[in-house]
């Protein structure tokens, strides 16, 4: 991984504030009456510091710290409150401590030693077996003390891609594998976890609760699974990353989770350099989180593909994905920086899995020159294979988009009445803005009239308010003439 965190400023701030309401359990207050004695000395930068400052290093420190200082505390304790408990108060303890003391040197090390004093403390006042004292008091000689260097990496990374496959498995509903993903591994608040999936916070709070007894029920290993077992699992936490992005990249989303997914795709690509559908999904969150400051207008409207400033895209990430893209095991040759992405032969090959064939798709989004340089007749057949190995709706509807724009408007319209026929889809707003867009396409007159009146039906069952407000825009514009762009893409 890189040494930034792609985590946003309000995901950062939000941890840094969170932290000083964590104690709310047993184990976090009986270790609270320790917490002066069981904490380093800071060994500071500075000697003090504002408390803005202390936020923001809390704040920077905890979004790499707190997932793996809770990984390594369940490996250890097998208890996930009690590891989460611990991260928490060290955080609230060095927004209480840095100020006076200065940030110190190594600030992760620093609150990786005040949570396990913690645990050592909580458990010695639960009596818990002398064993898991003697593992912790181990752990004392692997992990870094506040100044020290950090510990290596492989150890740190292979703590958190344990926790990651253990909150994906397949015991758990998907919905309880995302919400404990987010929680547990990406440590982000319960609230905001809460939000994502239109509950209070006391029913996400009973939901991560149950999802983590049903871990200790079912004796459920914490460890990366070998053989077939990982062959098995893999596809289950690349489930999980995907639906995380979408969360970060929906209109009504929050981008920080796309930044999370990102950095958790990132941390698997490490461990699991060789995986095909690993490094096509980090590449396919690249390529789509290149338009993040071009997907809306001044008013914060979304805005198509076709009607986006290509020139505020993100380079960097385009070819990074492209290189990416290069390293699966299927490779194909590519364009030269900044050209058009066109590997000789087919668009795809058979080795391709769902997420190098989305990432096919998006790299040819991300390089073409304008929206009519698109190469959607290549599009179009791997949407074409993508519904032959992972159907689904979603995929039907994409796919007949695609068609629109690769064989005429007709070809899609066709394809699209299958979606639409009695299936989970049919009213959906984005269906319905695909087939105004088809059909505004089609040119005359009475298509136009009609276009207007299917985008306005989208916009009245839209999610959100920039997307009705986008699609209302679309209605007044196919009503004066036949619209220049599409609904291809976001």
């Amino acid at each position: 991984m890189t040494g930034t965190t792609p985590a946003t400023k309000a995901t950062k701030a939000t941890k840094a504030t969170k932290a000083a309401k964590a104690a709310t359990t047993p184990a976090a207050k009986a270790a609270a009456p320790t917490a002066k004695a069981t904490a380093p000395t800071a060994k500071a930068t500075a000697p003090a510091t504002s408390a803005a400052a202390v936020a923001g290093a809390v704040a920077a420190a905890g979004a790499d710290a707190y997932p793996r200082i809770v990984a390594a505390l369940i490996r250890v304790t097998s208890d996930w409150t009690l590891a989460e408990d611990c991260a928490q108060e060290a955080m609230t303890l060095a927004l209480q401590r840095w100020p006076r003391e200065g940030v110190p040197g190594n600030p992760g090390g620093w609150l990786m030693t005040v949570a396990r004093n913690r645990a050592i403390d909580v458990l010695r006042r639960a009596s818990v077996e002398r064993r898991k004292l003697a593992e912790l008091a181990a752990l004392a000689l692997t992990d870094p003390g506040p100044a020290s260097e950090e510990p290596p990496a492989e150890e740190v990374v292979d703590d958190r891609l344990r926790l990651i496959f253990t909150c994906c498995h397949p015991a758990l509903s998907m919905e309880a594998r995302v919400a404990l993903t987010l929680r547990t591994v990406c440590g982000v608040p319960t609230a905001d976890i809460a939000r994502v999936f239109l509950v209070g916070e006391s029913a996400m709070t009973r939901r991560l609760t149950r999802a983590k007894t049903r871990i200790a029920d079912a004796g459920i290993p914490y460890r990366v699974p070998t053989g077939p077992a990982l062959a098995e699992r893999l596809p289950g936490v690349l489930a999980v990353l995907y639906l995380l992005f979408t969360h970060g990249y929906n209109a009504d989303g929050r981008p920080a989770f796309a930044d999370e997914a990102i950095r958790l795709a990132r941390l698997l690509r490490e461990l699991m350099p060789g995986e095909g559908e690993v490094t096509a999904l980090l590449a396919l969150f690249l390529f789509q989180h290149s338009r993040r400051d071009a997907r809306r207008d001044d008013r914060g409207d979304l805005l198509t593909l076709d009607r986006q400033d290509r020139r505020r895209w993100d380079r960097a990430a385009i070819a990074e994905g492209l290189r990416l893209l290069a390293e699966t095991p299927q490779g194909g040759p590519y364009a030269p920086e900044g050209g058009a992405y066109a590997p000789q032969g087919d668009p795809y090959t058979s080795q391709d899995g769902p997420y190098a064939l989305q990432a096919r798709i998006a790299a040819r989004h991300a390089t073409a020159a304008s929206a009519d340089a698109t190469d959607w007749p290549a599009i179009a057949a791997c949407y074409d294979r993508l519904a032959g190995i992972q159907p689904s709706p979603v995929v039907e509807l994409n796919r007949a988009v695609a068609h629109g724009y690769a064989h005429g408007p007709e070809a899609g319209l066709a394809l699209l009445a299958g979606v639409r026929a009695g299936g989970p889809l049919d009213g959906h707003p984005l269906v319905v803005a695909a087939e105004a867009d088809l059909t505004a396409r089609r040119g005359g007159r009475e298509d136009r009239d009609r276009a207007a009146a299917l985008f306005r039906q989208a916009a009245a069952a839209a999610h959100s308010e920039p997307e009705r407000r986008a699609l209302l825009d679309r209605a007044d514009e196919s009503a004066r003439r036949h619209p220049a762009g599409g609904t291809a893409g976001r």
